[in-house]
């Protein structure tokens, strides 16, 4: 096999330090405003006048299906048009049809404005990712950083909008993020420099260059990894808070304090990204990988039985290995694609992964109500059990190098 080492270095410094701290946020608000509805579900079931949480939940499935559709258009604009003219219509769209979801009257509307925020989130990943790794020399604590800060937003999706539920009503839920990401976009506009030419103008290059048919096979399995971690992230941080709910009977039962339980496994479980993406910087990234993604299956097995605190626990775990296996789609992107067509294969990959897993958004209110929380978890180790298939037939960097020599 015939392998290219190059190094990243075209771009002699890193983004302004405000750039990259809004690159973050981005991330952050990205990944809340998805988890607002999934986190508000019962109070605005019960508000519209659904008998159960589940009948509702089907109406935020527009919302995932464009979060990944939007994705490939999304892209292509952003190596095409630019990446900061595509971030100032991330948070700007995002602030606006958060607002709008405040004032939906019916879950007709609700879904409409849900399907607006999936339009919009759907720039983040294949644009600001790209965007933010673009000049940097350790990609992999990057992306192991930007991993903490999306995570940090859907723990602060279930504990904010549990106490803006208590304290204000679930509209508020919507309304003072939206607002949030409007002054964000406008500080973005002041301090992001104006883009001298598009993406695609610029001499790039990946960190390592394959022959066309090992990139085949490293995309064919990036796509694969992308959509069955889709799958199990979008069935856990839709289901977890609904699953504390039904777990926790007896033991603790305010929605304030198990939404600040749920943020705690996610704060928690947000650090492993950092962790595994500095590791990810310094060894070779299949075993690694591997190791996280089968880490999943046992906790995930112990989560389908366990209760109260043994749930917790068990969640926790999970977690853990579940947000620490999501920079590496990133990181074999980083690795293996070349910066001018970052955001598109990003968009491509994102489009096929997040428009097959927003089929989980639509599930899972049916199959929790068919079958129950144990089944759904049950079917999640086998999702586990599938991606740890797919991530074997990742090449061996270490034996593609040395052939190289």
């Amino acid at each position: 096999m015939n392998t290219r080492v190059l190094s990243e270095g075209a771009l002699a410094h890193d983004h302004p330090l405000a750039v990259r701290l809004l690159l973050n946020i981005g991330h952050g608000l990205d990944h809340m405003f998805l988890l607002i509805f999934a986190a508000a579900v019962g109070v605005i079931a019960a508000d519209f006048g659904f008998q159960n949480w589940e009948d509702l939940m089907p109406y935020g499935v527009g919302a995932f299906f464009l979060f990944g559709i939007g994705s490939l258009p999304a892209g292509r604009l952003g190596d095409l048009w630019g990446r900061r003219r595509m971030m100032l219509v991330f948070f700007f769209g995002m602030g606006v049809a958060a607002i709008l979801a405040s004032v939906t009257q019916n879950a007709w509307q609700l879904a409409g404005a849900l399907a607006l925020i999936g339009a919009f989130a759907s720039i983040y990943h294949p644009v600001g990712i790209p965007m933010l790794v673009q000049r940097t020399e350790k990609p992999g604590i990057t992306i192991g950083i930007n991993g903490l800060a999306g995570n940090l937003g859907v723990a602060l999706a279930a504990l904010a909008t549990g106490f803006l539920i208590k304290w204000m009503g679930w509209r508020a839920g919507f309304a003072v993020p939206g607002v949030l990401a409007l002054v964000c976009g406008v500080w973005f506009a002041s301090v992001c420099p104006a883009e001298t030419e598009a993406p695609a103008l610029r001499k790039g290059g990946a960190k390592v260059v394959l022959p066309r048919a090992a990139l085949a096979r490293v995309l064919v399995v990036m796509t694969a990894a992308a959509i069955t971690g889709s799958l199990l992230f979008n069935f856990t941080t839709n289901g977890n808070m609904q699953l504390m709910v039904e777990r926790f009977q007896g033991v603790v039962e305010d929605p304030a304090v198990l939404g600040a339980l749920l943020a705690t496994i996610y704060a928690v479980a947000s650090l492993a990204q950092m962790v595994f993406g500095r590791l990810a910087d310094r060894v070779s990234l299949k075993p690694l990988f591997l190791l996280v993604i089968v880490g999943q299956i046992p906790l995930l097995a112990l989560a389908a039985q366990a209760q109260g605190w043994w749930l917790f626990g068990a969640l926790l775990g999970a977690m853990v290995f579940i947000f620490g296996a999501i920079p590496f789609v990133d990181m074999i992107i980083v690795r293996y694609v070349d910066d001018r067509v970052r955001s598109r294969v990003a968009g491509i990959r994102l489009t096929v992964s997040f428009g097959i897993s927003s089929l989980a958004v639509w599930l899972l209110g049916p199959v929790v109500k068919g079958a129950g929380f144990d089944t759904l978890l049950w079917l999640m180790v086998g999702l586990a059990v599938c991606t740890s298939l797919v991530v074997l037939m990742l090449p061996n960097e270490a034996a593609a190098e040395s052939d190289a020599g």
